[in-house]
């Protein structure tokens, strides 16, 4: 599907960048018959942040999962054109996930669940102490490194699972849903959080939600996928002139922006109101 007429999208495109996975008429169905994903194409570019944008069970995560290599497709293609790839299929070292839930070890301390990720690598406590560390001061969460989870509050156990999938420094950042069961404010808080390491590491992020409101102030592209079977229904960029930030969260381009991804994905549900 074209882009949709909106002022937001006539600035030029500044997605000319390599690409760094390619989804090619990606099918899944699962062992119950029920078909997940059909003919689903997409290229995410080095440097992008995109939201997979959706209903509930249009097949977000399943794409998402298969992207991290933790699923198979049942027809198409997997392509990573600018990583070297594993006996797995898979890109070394290049991805990293966030799930819905912080998944932490609770007889781990901060600095030891960081740490699990470098430590499967055989890299010790001590030789990876200094990027633990690093890593943990730009979620804001250094003086919190021998703390356990049982005393942290729910946005600080999903920073600290930022932190673990950050201190590999992958080249992909996979994130689920992760703030959705947070309350707005926490969550507000760690969307500027995250959109700050994205501008900082120059990292390339896939984030699923089924939020318009959270995909328009996060992303520089919108994917908007339709259901039963998950597809892609738009692919759009999304342009700002302001800095996303709590004065954007109150602009009209912020509006602008919402009412257009609004639109798309009414469009992607047929025309009906998503309950």
């Amino acid at each position: 599907m074209t882009s949709p007429a909106s002022p937001l999208q006539t600035a030029p495109n500044d997605f000319h960048k390599r690409p760094l996975v390619v989804m090619q008429s990606v099918s899944k169905m699962f062992s119950s018959g029920t078909v997940a994903l059909s003919d689903m194409s997409l290229t995410v570019n080095s440097g992008e942040f995109v939201s997979l944008l959706g209903p509930s069970g249009c097949g977000k995560s399943t794409a998402l999962r298969i992207i991290a290599g933790l699923g198979d497709v049942s027809a198409g293609s997997i392509d990573w054109p600018s990583s070297r790839i594993n006996s797995r299929g898979l890109p070394e070292g290049d991805i990293s996930f966030v799930f819905q839930e912080p998944t932490l070890m609770p007889w781990q301390t901060v600095f030891g669940n960081v740490h699990l990720p470098l430590k499967l690598r055989g890299i010790s406590k001590s030789a990876a102490r200094a990027e633990i560390m690093a890593t943990l001061a730009t979620v804001g969460l250094a003086d919190f490194a021998e703390a356990y989870p049982r005393e942290l509050s729910g946005g600080m156990k999903m920073r600290v699972s930022i932190a673990r999938a950050l201190v590999t420094k992958p080249k992909l950042l996979l994130m689920d849903e992760p703030f959705a069961a947070l309350d707005e404010i926490t969550r507000q808080k760690l969307n500027d959080d995250v959109l700050r390491l994205w501008k900082e590491t120059g990292i390339t992020v896939i984030f699923v939600t089924h939020s318009v409101f959270e995909s328009a102030y996060l992303s520089n592209r919108i994917v908007v996928m339709k259901a039963r079977p998950g597809r892609v229904h738009a692919d759009f960029p999304l342009h700002t002139s302001l800095s996303r930030d709590a004065r954007y969260r109150t602009s009209e381009e912020y509006r602008q922006a919402c009412e257009t991804v609004s639109t798309m994905l009414l469009e992607a549900m047929g025309g009906e109101e998503e309950h």
